[in-house]
């Protein structure tokens, strides 16, 4: 199997960058998407050309690190799916595919399809957390908390901050990962030490990253690996204005 792959290639956040396309040959329908960049990385090394960077690390669908735009969509066109767990064969010989990193103000291009998404690591620096010291962990049924409630907490949770939902949002907006991240916490009694502050510190660090805002386009949802809710993003804004109000 062959594709042709159009790729984005920059130096750094100050070089303008521009697409490059390579042949990459002999590739076996069972890879994954990353393994075939890593063949096309070892056909260009053989080449004497300069190897593609793009970031991986788990490879199982866990982590988010490997966030791609694969002809046009963040994470490639399978739903609730990460780069890594993209095969080859959903794809046809002789294809070529465009592969692009996230684009964005708030993920600047380290050099071509990397990009530094420490931008989330300040939201959460912000307000995602509690502080309150609970000791060790209680017994399941000390603190009653209701069924449909737990899931909507865990279903939130579940957000591994990969970025796909800033990439597909056309404002380039974080609202769903930090409205994930604000519903985790506020759905629970363990959050409720920072619950006032917490959704304002949040929003108003995600405003400075330089991140659009929401406009209910639901892209997010759709491109998300983990398929969350954009209900959440409503809920960000309860807690937000609620926190706003009392802050205030």
């Amino acid at each position: 199997m062959k594709v042709q792959v159009k790729v984005w290639r920059q130096k750094n956040a100050d070089d303008p960058g521009r697409f490059e396309t390579y042949p990459v040959e002999g590739i076996i329908p069972e890879m994954s998407f990353l393994e075939m960049l890593d063949l096309m990385n070892e056909q260009l090394l053989k080449r004497g050309e300069s190897p593609v960077e793009f970031d991986s690390d788990c490879r199982e669908g866990i982590c988010g690190t490997c966030g791609l735009v694969i002809n046009g969509m963040a994470h490639g066109p399978k739903c609730a799916c990460t780069t890594c767990e993209l095969r080859m064969r959903d794809y046809q010989d002789g294809e070529t595919i465009t592969v692009e990193p996230f684009r964005a103000q708030g993920f600047p291009v380290i050099k071509d399809l990397v990009v530094d998404r420490s931008a989330f690591d300040r939201i959460i620096s912000a307000g995602g957390y509690t502080s309150v010291n609970t000791g060790s962990a209680p017994d399941a049924n000390v603190l009653l908390i209701p069924k449909d409630t737990a899931e909507k907490a865990m279903d939130a949770a579940v957000c591994i901050g990969c970025g796909a939902c800033v990439a597909a949002c056309p404002n380039a907006s974080a609202s769903l990962f930090v409205g994930a991240k604000i519903s985790q916490f506020s759905l629970l009694p363990q959050g409720e030490a920072e619950r006032k502050r917490r959704a304002v510190r949040m929003v108003e660090q995600m405003d400075r990253e330089g991140f659009g805002n929401c406009s209910n386009h639901a892209e997010c949802e759709a491109a998300c690996p983990k398929s969350i809710s954009i209900e959440n993003i409503a809920r960000m804004r309860r807690e937000y204005m609620k926190g706003a109000l009392t802050e205030a």
